[in-house]
C-alpha cells in the first residue's frame, strides 16, 4: 500500500537538504549561543547568520527578528506586547482566524479589559474590506488589527496592501498570522510593511517547534517567558540552535524554488479540483479554495453533499492523508469553527475534507485518491 499525505497544511516532510544541514550542525556545533567561548560564539554566529538569512528573505531587518518555539508562541508574543507594551485598548479580527490568536485575544479581553470586535466575513469567509474601515472609524481607542495572511483550513488571501492602507489611513496597528501563508505567497516587508507577522518552520519545509516573530522597527518587546536575557531579552531561554539554522534555510530554500514549486503544485491542485468534479456529483469547494486566483495554491478544501462519517478514517486505511479542519482541531467535537462560521448549518453539517499540497505530491497520487474516494463513497 502507498502512503500518501495530502495534509501539509498541517505540516509539511522536512526538505531533504535541510535535513543534512541539520545533521551537520547538530555534529559540528554544539555550543551553549550564550557561552563567550569558541564553542559558543560559533554557535552565536550560527544563530545570527541564521536571522541574517531570514531577514533577506523578508527584507527587513536582522533586528526586527525574534525566534520562537513556533507560530502559536510568535503570535502570543505579539498580541500580549500589543496590549501590555504598546498600550492596545482594542482588538479588530475576525472570527475565522488560528486559535493561537482567538484563544490569545479572549485571554487578554480577560485579563486586561480589551475591547474585540469582529470584522464581518462573506459567505465565502473573505474581509468585508469596507466594514474593517467602519469599525476602524467608531473609536479613537488605540487598535490593533489582526488577520491571517492565508486562511489555514480554506485557503483564502488577505488583501494586504488594502488592510495596510486602511490602518494607516487610521493609525491602527497590524498583525498578520502569515504561518500559513510564507512561501506560498511572495513576502516583501519593504513593499508591503506590516507591523507584526508570525511564522513556523514546519509550514515550509523546516523542523517543528521553531518559528520567529517580526516586530516592526520601534517596537520595544516585554518577554512572556522569564528567565535568561535571550534574543536581546525578549525571550528567554537557550535557542534552538540547529532548529533555527535549518528553519532559515528552509525558507531560503522555499523562496529560492518558488516559482517552480508554485506551477508544480498549482497545476497538481487544479487537476484534483477537475477529477473531483468529473467524478462526484454537487462537488463544493469551501471558501475561495476553488479558485486558484483566490485562494492559496496548495489548499483545497472539498465539500460533498452528504454526510460521511467515516470518510477520513477509510481514507487513513487505505494510506492517504488528509484532514477535516486544522490540525490543532483534532480531539474536538464541534467541528471546524471556520466553517462553523461561514457555512449554513445544513452545509457545514455535509463532511468536508481538506486537502493540502506539497512539491512532493505527485499526479499519480491524486489518481490513487481519486479511486479511493471513488471505492469508500459507493
Amino acid at each position: 500500500m502507498q502512503n500518501i499525505y495530502f495534509d501539509n497544511a498541517a505540516t509539511t516532510a522536512i526538505d531533504h537538504e535541510v535535513i543534512s544541514l541539520i545533521s551537520e550542525s547538530m555534529a559540528q556545533t554544539f555550543g551553549n549561543p550564550s557561552s563567550t567561548h569558541q564553542f559558543g560564539r560559533s554557535a552565536k554566529a550560527m544563530v545570527e547568520n541564521s536571522r541574517k538569512l531570514i531577514a533577506k528573505n523578508l527584507n527587513c531587518s536582522a533586528s526586527e527578528i525574534i525566534f520562537t518555539a513556533g507560530g502559536s508562541e510568535a503570535d502570543n508574543l505579539i498580541l500580549q506586547n500589543a496590549v501590555s507594551n504598546l498600550k492596545v485598548k482594542r482588538i479588530i479580527s475576525s472570527k475565522i482566524e488560528h486559535h493561537a490568536v482567538l484563544h490569545t485575544m479572549e485571554a487578554l479581553k480577560k485579563d486586561f479589559s480589551i475591547t474585540i470586535d469582529y470584522v464581518d466575513l462573506d459567505d465565502h469567509g473573505d474581509i468585508n474590506y469596507e466594514h474593517l474601515d467602519a469599525l476602524l472609524k467608531e473609536s479613537t481607542e488605540k487598535t490593533l488589527v489582526s488577520l491571517m495572511l492565508v486562511n489555514n483550513e480554506i485557503g483564502n488571501i488577505l488583501d494586504l496592501q488594502k488592510v495596510i492602507d486602511i490602518c494607516q489611513h487610521h493609525n491602527a496597528l497590524f498583525h498578520s498570522d502569515t504561518v500559513q501563508g510564507l512561501t506560498h505567497l511572495e513576502l516583501d516587508l519593504q513593499k508591503t510593511p506590516i507591523d507584526f507577522i508570525a511564522a513556523s518552520a514546519h509550514k515550509f519545509h523546516g523542523p517543528k517547534g521553531v518559528g520567529f516573530a517580526v516586530f516592526k522597527k520601534g517596537f520595544g518587546i516585554l518577554p512572556i517567558l522569564h528567565g535568561g536575557e535571550q534574543e536581546r531579552g525578549a525571550r528567554a531561554g537557550t535557542e534552538n540552535t540547529h532548529s533555527i539554522y535549518g528553519m532559515a534555510h528552509a525558507l531560503d530554500i522555499a523562496n529560492t524554488n518558488y516559482e517552480k514549486d508554485k506551477k508544480h503544485i498549482s497545476e497538481l491542485k487544479n487537476y484534483f479540483k477537475e477529477q473531483l468534479q468529473n467524478n462526484f456529483k454537487d462537488i463544493r469547494f469551501n471558501g475561495t479554495s476553488g479558485d486558484l486566483n483566490k485562494s492559496a495554491f496548495h489548499i483545497l478544501n472539498v465539500r460533498f453533499p452528504h454526510d460521511l462519517p467515516m470518510l477520513l478514517f477509510n481514507l487513513d486505511l487505505k494510506g492517504i492523508a488528509a484532514s477535516g479542519g486544522s490540525a490543532c482541531q483534532s480531539g474536538s467535537n464541534q467541528g471546524s469553527h471556520v466553517l462553523n462560521n461561514i457555512l449554513s448549518e445544513t452545509e457545514a453539517f455535509k463532511t468536508s475534507v481538506r486537502f493540502s499540497f506539497s512539491k512532493y505530491n505527485t499526479k499519480k497520487e491524486v489518481d490513487i485518491t481519486i479511486a479511493a474516494l471513488k471505492a469508500i463513497i459507493s
